[in-house]
């Protein structure tokens, strides 16, 4: 099966953040990121890890133009999130990966299939691109993400660990 990926920001700052970005193309066939999830990663003011891939490498992925669904905009979401929405409903096939509650409340309605960064390291683990889940969950949570405990063993738990 072919997975395609549109990806938001929190996704790129946090796998770049712990030198985890090559997991998107490792486990993925075609990833997409909008040009205002771009924007907003390059807004910043400063030079960071994600800010310099997506200089490099994330370029070649980025998307311009992308029009908003009105289903999306009603959601009055940040641009990146409504971009990665309106993308995954334009282009059926395509997972939205996005950490925001309130932009994954609106993928649940709106029936747009939806994975977070959570995800990503279960999968790399799952697929033997990681040795370990766990390491790279609490590298997460160093670096910012917000992981219940609840949800922190959920996701070791899918990861074998």
């Amino acid at each position: 099966m072919v997975k395609r990926w549109v990806v938001n920001a929190s996704p790129i700052i946090s796998l770049t953040k712990i030198d985890r970005i090559p997991l998107l193309q490792e486990l993925c066939d075609e990833v997409v990121i909008p040009q205002g999830v771009a924007d907003e990663i390059s807004l910043g003011g400063y030079n960071d890890s994600a800010v310099a891939w997506l200089q490099q490498t994330g370029q070649a992925f980025i998307r311009a133009d992308l029009a908003i669904e009105p289903r999306v905009a009603s959601w009055d979401l940040g641009m990146g999130e409504s971009q990665v929405l309106s993308w995954a409903i334009q282009n059926p096939g395509y997972e939205a990966i996005i950490d925001d509650l309130a932009a994954r409340k609106a993928a649940k309605i709106l029936q747009v299939p939806v994975r977070g960064t959570l995800a990503i390291v279960v999968l790399a683990k799952q697929a033997g691109y990681i040795s370990s889940a766990k390491k790279d969950l609490e590298n997460l949570v160093q670096v910012g993400l917000r992981i219940s405990p609840a949800v922190l063993e959920q996701a070791l738990t899918l990861a074998g660990e």
